[in-house]
């Protein structure tokens, strides 16, 4: 399951990303930069192969204070 991960911190970078959620079986974290910057927009997105484990993530860390920042969790959508 994809998980959208939004109002990260500028400081997260896809190591840490990953880092967060390790406990529930991570397959791939990604922090969304800006192509000519680099620099991050505050979300991204991490893969969790168990559905189980995922929707543990999405309840244990939506809302949750990321260096000082309150996190926000869910299902990631499809593009429209």
């Amino acid at each position: 399951m994809k998980l959208y991960i939004g109002n990260l911190p500028w400081s997260i970078d896809d190591a840490a990303l990953k880092g967060l959620f390790d406990e529930y079986g991570v397959e791939e974290a990604v922090v969304i930069t800006d192509k000519f910057t680099r620099r991050s927009k505050g979300f991204g997105f991490v893969t969790i192969t168990d559905d189980e484990s995922a929707k543990k993530a999405i309840s244990d860390f939506d809302g949750k204070a990321v260096e000082g920042r309150e996190i926000k969790v869910s299902e990631a959508k499809a593009r429209e």
